[in-house]
């Protein structure tokens, strides 16, 4: 009987030492294993994985795309305006060793740099760079933080500026500038408009003016489209080319 708690005891030992010796990893996972503070030549997974504790020590690292959320950064353009900007970056760790051994933490690593360089690149530019070259400076961005997290085995395939948001000021300001372009657009497209109907009026002057009986036919065609309002009196005025059309016919001879 003096020997069952100690059977007990070593039943339990090797369950504890099983649970931690065994170990699962999913597809997307990968063992980053020590040996004795030394780490092994390259990663361990998916599927089962046996870790020789506590002579060995495992870390796991999801190998899957991280959404990274960049928080609103204060941002003074070179144009000296003050926008808040924020970001999200899409990156997934390829080399799972590099990403324990060269960096602490490698999701709060890629956070920084990803703030810092949101605010040094997007401080390089015009407000109106901002606005409208928006994929020019995501591939921009996704260049430069994908060549400083490369020593740590994280590769960078996305970035992507997600709101900027403009003081009241600068938005009435920019309502006022499209106002005026606008205004703008409509005065060269009514001029535009027009100067075409100036040369199509001076077109027809001309052609009109090399036949006398073309006016004549021009007047007589305005008052059939004014008779058609039914208006009680009509003031027509009758041009002397029509009376000297009519003078120049010769009466019969009796």
């Amino acid at each position: 009987m003096s020997s069952l708690p100690f059977i007990g005891f070593l039943v339990v030992l090797v369950l504890f030492l099983l649970t931690r010796w065994i170990n699962i990893m999913a597809e997307y996972e990968r063992a980053v294993v020590f040996r004795l503070g030394r780490i092994l030549d390259r990663p361990k997974g998916p599927g089962l994985v046996l870790i020789l504790w506590p002579i060995d020590r495992m870390v796991k690292v999801s190998l899957r795309t991280v959404v990274l959320d960049v928080p609103s950064q204060d941002i003074i353009t070179r144009d000296n305006v003050s926008v808040k900007v924020n970001a999200v970056v899409y990156f997934r760790v390829l080399e799972p060793t590099k990403a324990i051994v060269e960096v602490e933490n490698f999701l709060f690593a890629t956070s920084q740099l990803a703030q810092t360089t949101l605010r040094s690149i997007l401080g390089q530019i015009d407000l109106d760079q901002l606005l409208s070259e928006r994929e020019q400076l995501n591939d921009r961005l996704q260049t430069v933080i994908d060549q400083q997290t490369d020593p740590w085995g994280i590769k960078v395939s996305m970035v992507e500026v997600k709101h900027v948001d403009l003081p009241q000021e600068m938005q009435r300001a920019m309502a006022k500038q499209a106002e005026a372009e606008r205004e703008k657009r409509a005065k060269v497209i009514h001029a535009s408009g027009e100067l075409q109907a100036s040369e199509a009026l001076a077109e027809a002057a001309n052609t009109i003016s090399a036949n006398p009986v073309t006016l004549q036919l021009r007047y007589l065609q305005t008052l059939s489209d004014i008779a058609t309002e039914r208006n009680s009196t009509i003031l027509f005025p009758l041009p002397l080319e029509l009376f000297r059309a009519f003078a120049a016919l010769k009466p019969p001879e009796e």
